[in-house]
């Protein structure tokens, strides 16, 4: 009791000083929960969700004190939209830091987020003294209870300039039309809006009060899609966050009869695969975009005279993404924003294209790699289609339809570094598009999933299947 006692104290403490890099937790049910904001330059900021995942949620929570209960990470603002601006960007930890600033992040407020991409957690429960000689009292989140909506469902989108957009309303046994909070809200379940009313695919998933409306006790909240349902009842929402909305916008779409649709060429994935052995001072290009595993930063960073003489054990391959839509594949981030890397000598225009992960036996990730500050552009379309994208001098990204974009196993980052796993079978998943940030007609066709097989000398890339991320 004292131990937790002089946590709380010291926790509050560090806020109340305004210690550099000190976190909390923003817009949920309690301290347990919500979106993270940490402390630099004695300012609070958020951080954005871009890599945000469990190992980060889990440096957050061993931040705050939470040694037990259920960790869970949240994107796409679960908490309602950032209120602050963003210091941190594509943050990467390895699970093991005591602190969040201990990890790798792209430098203090540089980031290409929008408000609606904050990053959050969610620590569980935990116990707090009321005062001195009361009971404790347990402060707990209530447990999600996800419920599929009934056949009755009706949905209707209003408020917009053209039927295609608005704020989205739903109606169960003939009531009352219903608001959904925006909290959370994404294109996995815009698309299904858009599907259920005939209006083509998600073109924008809006958190927003720009359409007008009030929520109310009875609206929608934390509504989940997988993106492969047909119609948005087959989605569930969390009946005990009814009538919660820490962000106070309404979830609206805006939707259109055109898209892109990437799909990834497994096949040339298993026919590429291959181990390479390389020395770490021909890889300094790459770890300046995080290409390699959190080991090799450590020994940088322990061995500053001869990390550079260290070997790394890479599993490369090469990504072929074909887009079969009907409309290109545009980068999110307008062009005036786009950043020029000086070692590969092109701009980047997205923060994450693709990530690559292997996992063990137990569906525990052992490795991973990532596509960062990718440069899009048509290296092969099929006959009788002109190529129009290409990074070079400035020029226009994207990938055309019946265009592939081709990152071949030479090229720097197209590979996971698995000098840390020991040999075994393991799966291999490589996702494109994967944080489902720039809208397709589907995203069934944007993951393949293999096996791998890995010894000392040899690794083999075989069974692999293209389905949902």
């Amino acid at each position: 009791m004292k131990d937790e006692k002089a946590f709380l104290v010291k926790k509050h403490l560090k806020r109340l000083k305004k210690v550099e890099g000190a976190i909390k937790l923003v817009g949920g049910r309690g301290e347990f929960e919500g979106n993270v904001e940490i402390l630099h330059d004695g300012r609070w900021g958020g951080i954005c969700d871009d890599e945000w995942d469990l190992a980060e949620a889990k440096v957050i929570c061993r931040q705050l004190g939470y040694k037990n209960g259920t960790i869970k990470f949240t994107s796409n603002g679960h908490y309602g939209p950032a209120k602050r601006q963003f210091w941190m960007d594509n943050v990467y930890c390895d699970g093991s830091e005591s602190e969040i600033i201990s990890c790798r992040f792209d430098g203090w407020g540089k980031h290409d987020c929008e408000f609606s991409e904050a990053a959050g957690v969610t620590c569980g429960e935990f116990q707090e003294v009321k005062h001195e000689g009361s009971e404790k009292i347990k402060k707990s989140r209530k447990n999600n209870l996800m419920l599929k909506f009934p056949d009755s469902l009706k949905i209707r989108i209003s408020g917009g300039r053209i039927k295609e957009e608005g704020k989205v309303e739903l109606q169960v046994n003939e009531g009352k039309w219903e608001f959904i909070c925006g909290d959370g809200w994404s294109l996995l379940e815009a698309m299904a809006v858009c599907k259920t009313l005939n209006l083509g695919y998600a073109n924008n998933a809006f958190q927003t009060t720009y359409f007008g409306g009030k929520l109310g006790n009875s609206s929608y909240s934390n509504i989940k899609c997988k993106g492969n349902e047909e119609v948005f009842k087959d989605c569930l929402y969390d009946l005990n966050s009814t009538g919660i909305c820490p962000g106070k916008d309404l979830a609206a779409v805006s939707c259109t009869k055109n898209a892109p649709d990437l799909v990834i060429d497994h096949v040339d994935i298993m026919r590429t695969a291959h181990l390479e052995d390389r020395q770490m001072f021909f890889l300094q290009c790459a770890m300046e975009e995080n290409c390699l595993s959190s080991e090799a930063y450590r020994i940088q960073r322990d061995n500053p005279n001869n990390w550079h003489l260290e070997t790394r054990r890479l599993l490369r391959f090469t990504a072929r993404i074909f887009n079969t839509g009907t409309a290109d594949f545009r980068p999110l981030i307008p062009k005036h924003l786009w950043e020029w890397h000086m070692c590969h000598m092109h701009y980047h225009s997205m923060e994450i294209f693709a990530t690559f992960d292997i996992f063990n036996e137990k569906g525990i990730r052992v490795a991973e790699g990532h596509k960062a500050s990718f440069c899009l552009e048509d290296n092969q379309c099929l006959p009788g289609v002109e190529p129009r994208y290409a990074c070079a001098n400035f020029g226009d990204q994207g990938i055309s339809v019946n265009c592939s974009d081709i990152y071949k196993f030479s090229v720097d980052c197209q590979w996971i570094d698995i000098t840390d796993i020991k040999p075994g079978v393991y799966s291999l998943k490589v996702v494109v598009n994967p944080e489902f940030k720039v809208p397709e007609m589907s995203y069934e066709n944007n993951a393949a999933v293999c096996m791998f097989y890995y010894t000392e000398t040899l690794g083999t890339v075989t069974n692999c299947s293209v389905q949902l991320p």
